[in-house]
């Protein structure tokens, strides 16, 4: 399964950059061994309509767009659940299982996502009740995706 990162925003260099750029590496390199292929991060720029609504509309837009038919679609939202790294592995590892092609994993914007996103997410996902700022979610999301590939191969090093 090609798993895709679409990005709010740009990652600006520095050592939040280079941080998750490791993370998403070390995804690429071992998520191929358990059927995840990672295809890189797609960034667009935040919108720039007055009101959040409409922010969010045109940013969603922007991601509609860019969905593949039969894709899955997991959004980092502060309204998702909360998983565990075990869980968030198991439905990717799901996902993957029962034969869909493609995953875009979104991070939105400073305003979140549209509704219409929500609606025909597949999941959505809370890295708790904190807010983070972009560039940690992103070091964060790469780590997940590489702890994923871990836990599905059965490496050590993920220890639960």
């Amino acid at each position: 399964m090609k798993v895709t990162v679409y990005a709010v925003g740009r990652m600006k260099a520095g050592p939040e950059k280079l941080l998750a750029d490791r993370y998403f590496e070390r995804f690429a390199k071992s998520g191929q061994s358990v059927g995840l292929e990672f295809s890189g991060i797609i960034e667009i720029a935040e919108g720039r309509a007055q009101t959040a609504n409409e922010r969010r509309r045109e940013e969603g837009q922007k991601l509609q767009a860019q969905l593949q038919p039969g894709a899955a679609l997991m959004l980092l939202d502060e309204r998702g659940k909360n998983f565990s790294s075990e869980d968030f592995a198991g439905r990717i590892g799901l996902l993957r299982d029962s034969g869909r092609k493609a995953l875009v994993i979104a991070i939105g914007g400073a305003d979140g996502h549209d509704q219409s996103l929500r609606d025909q997410a597949d999941l959505m996902v809370s890295f708790g009740a904190l807010t983070w700022p972009h560039q940690l979610v992103r070091v964060m999301l790469g780590e997940q995706l590489y702890r994923t590939a871990t836990i599905l191969s059965g490496h050590p090093y993920h220890r639960s």
